[in-house]
């Protein structure tokens, strides 16, 4: 419901006193834990409250499969308190509210929890234990696809936020993940994970842009390998909000400045350096954020030109050398 209030202080600590903790001390689960279960899954809500009166819903759907656990892993390690101070400290929204949705694949009948699903939560500790009773199962792969498919129908049919329902203002629902979407919301699936019966499948485009009614959706891929092998079967549903990083520790940062840009609290990528340059970010960091949200900016009217340090420039020019590569 997202009621506590969030402790930037209390955060941090639970973050690193962890930060060298092995994967396994971690994330502890053994299977599905009772909280994250979406069995008879009705609603996961976002409220107003007298501490926050200008609540807004935020989605992390990580893919928890084999190649993907390193993201749910590095924002229980390190990063998350990032994501809650860089929206902050940058005004971007006022009352952010985190839900976690854990993700796998669930056409393949050995995965015990291809999907798992919090609760929206403002205060630090809550957040952190929905975020850290993720089952990192681990499996995934070997047909060309993970069920991205049921966070959007989550998001799409089982959350309600005041933040659309009271002032029509949209939520934030980022996805992570490496593979091509399936092609569609499996009726079997849904019936045997939540137990609402479907008439028949959901092709995959209709469920994002049912999602897309209530949440400004977005699918973050972690690298620019794995982007040349899944990016443009989701450039075909999610255009643009589709997000290639160079790094996945950006992960928390580009979140973050993609709120901004879309609130309008960023005009162009020249406030993005400016306000993140502020905040203290590494520039190198800033500038490979700058680089992969430039498309979309450019989408909703928010590109323009971006501030490079010389030494930056400097970075970058070793970075073209090293890799080989040509960065915008």
């Amino acid at each position: 419901m997202g009621y506590g209030g969030y402790s930037r202080e209390v955060h941090r600590e639970l973050t690193s006193s962890r930060a060298s903790l092995p994967r396994e001390q971690v994330f502890r689960q053994s299977g599905c834990h009772p909280d994250m279960d979406p069995k008879e899954l009705t609603l996961r809500e976002s409220r107003d409250s007298e501490l926050h009166p200008e609540s807004i819903g935020v989605v992390f759907a990580l893919d928890q499969t084999g190649s993907m656990g390193h993201i749910p892993e590095m924002l229980a390690k390190e990063e998350l308190p990032h994501f809650m101070e860089t929206i902050e400290d940058g005004d971007f929204v006022r009352d952010p509210q985190l839900l976690f949705v854990a993700i796998g694949d669930a056409t393949q009948s050995n995965e015990v929890a291809p999907l798992q699903v919090g609760q929206f939560e403002s205060e630090a500790t809550l957040m952190d234990t929905c975020l850290t009773n993720i089952f990192l199962e681990g499996k995934g792969g070997g047909n060309d696809g993970e069920s991205y498919d049921l966070a959007f129908y989550v998001a799409a049919r089982h959350t309600s936020m005041d933040c659309w329902e009271k002032r029509g203002r949209k939520g934030y629902l980022f996805v992570t993940g490496d593979e091509p979407p399936l092609k569609e919301v499996g009726a079997q699936h849904v019936k045997r994970l939540i137990g609402t019966p479907l008439q028949e499948d959901i092709p995959f485009k209709n469920i994002v842009e049912e999602a897309s009614k209530t949440f400004h959706s977005f699918f973050l891929i972690p690298d620019v390998v794995r982007g040349e092998r899944c990016s443009r079967r989701w450039r075909d549903v999610l255009g643009d909000n589709v997000i290639v990083m160079e790094d996945p520790k950006d992960t928390c940062l580009v979140a973050a400045t993609l709120v901004g840009l879309t609130e309008g609290t960023l005009d162009d990528l020249s406030a993005v350096y400016a306000k993140l340059e502020s905040l203290g970010k590494d520039l190198n960091q800033v500038n490979r954020v700058i680089r992969v949200v430039e498309s979309y900016a450019s989408s909703i009217g928010r590109g323009g030109t971006r501030r490079e340090t010389e030494n930056v420039k400097k970075q970058t020019n070793k970075d073209k050398k090293k890799s080989g590569n040509s960065r915008l």
